[in-house]
């Protein structure tokens, strides 16, 4: 063969050599594309899967749980707001809807006026209703704060009414009350029939008194005559004394010379025994230099010798004596007689007979009788 055929039958082989090379190298090329790409499937495969089994969870999750607030992240956008600042933006925006609104000021400051009123009465001794006015025995007055340690009187006085100049008190259309008389040597003449026949259902009589200045105990010049009359017309009886004991002795003394004077007409008095202490009007009295404690015991132990001996006792006084110059809270198991010659008593305690007129007119006593209303029954308790 020549040199020609040897050179092409090499060529022939070197080409065919480097066909079946580049054959075998793309087989191989395609053989590891598909094997990646079957794993980039698979590995999209499980993602996909976890992915599922992911939001399954979640899913149960928030089934089995309630939603907090403290999963909502959203609320530390806002800070917190100090008490302050709350009252500050409130009075703000009441301050700028009453800028805005004529009405709401007009509302606002009649509610400060009514406010303003209600301190004032809440204030105002005359409209509290804890204090009551006393007028000293000099024409001074003060108001004094009412005791919430004694017994207030529960009275309706629109159930009074006055018959020929005397006070009846009536309850469901039936007279509950008795009428009185006080008198003494002063009174002068009385026509017990008299009396009794113009409605007097029981008189008060003085039995003695002692003397402001002397000291001296005397029996009332007219006590005989005059308790001897009420009884024979058959009037309720009591009696009172006008004191003006310095001590414990010489209380002592004048309830003994009262319950020896009695004695005669212990069956017939069925009223109270009435202590009178008082000051004297244009001069002085024995009583002056008495402290309250002292008048208090004085009237303690007289009372205790009139109850000792079985009789019914009483405090009589005004209403600056029982409220100033003795001791109430003390005195709290004794019946009251209240001198006030007002149309309606202000004496805002509780009392058994009240004493309303000095100068009141009743047929059977000439000039002034002093006239009262009396609201226990003394002859049947």
């Amino acid at each position: 063969m020549g040199h020609s055929v040897i050179y092409m039958v090499v060529g022939v082989s070197a080409f065919i050599m480097i066909v079946l090379f580049a054959v075998f190298r793309g087989n191989d090329h395609k053989k590891g594309g598909s094997e990646y790409l079957q794993e980039v499937q698979e590995q999209k495969k499980e993602e996909a899967q976890a992915q599922e089994l992911a939001a399954a969870e979640e899913e149960e999750d928030l089934q089995t749980r309630k939603l907090r607030a403290e999963d909502l992240d959203f609320w530390d956008m806002y800070p917190e707001e100090t008490e302050e600042e709350s009252e500050a933006d409130g009075e703000t925006e009441t301050g700028n809807a009453s800028s805005n609104n004529p009405y709401t000021e007009k509302a606002e400051r009649e509610r400060e006026a009514e406010r303003q009123k209600e301190e004032e009465a809440q204030n105002d001794p005359a409209t509290d209703g804890k204090h009551t006015l006393i007028t000293n025995r000099d024409g001074t007055q003060e108001w004094v704060l009412i005791s919430p340690y004694l017994t207030k009187n529960t009275f309706d006085f629109t159930k009074m009414e006055d018959k020929a100049g005397l006070k009846r008190y009536m309850e469901n259309g039936r007279k509950t009350s008795f009428v009185g008389v006080d008198i003494s040597k002063h009174t002068g003449k009385v026509s017990f029939n008299r009396i009794k026949a113009a409605g007097v259902d029981y008189v008060m009589i003085r039995l003695g008194s002692r003397g402001y200045s002397t000291g001296q105990i005397t029996l009332d010049e007219n006590f005989k005559e005059n308790i001897e009359g009420a009884i024979e017309a058959e009037l309720d009886v009591g009696v009172y004394f006008y004191s003006q004991a310095i001590s414990q002795d010489e209380a002592i003394q004048e309830a003994n010379f009262v319950v020896q004077n009695l004695e005669p007409y212990r069956a017939h008095v069925k009223y109270p025994v009435a202590f009178n202490m008082g000051f004297v009007s244009n001069d002085k009295s024995r009583i002056e230099g008495l402290s309250r404690e002292d008048k208090t015991t004085v009237t303690t132990s007289f009372m205790e010798g009139i109850k000792a001996a079985g009789y019914v006792p009483m405090i009589y006084g005004d209403k600056e004596w029982l409220i100033k110059e003795i001791d109430m809270t003390k005195l709290q198991d004794y019946d009251v007689w209240l001198s006030q010659e007002e149309e309606i008593p202000d004496y805002p305690y509780r009392y058994s007979m009240w004493q309303y007129n000095t100068d009141g007119v009743v047929n059977g006593i000439d000039g002034g009788a002093d006239l009262n209303i009396c609201f226990v029954n003394y002859s049947e308790r």
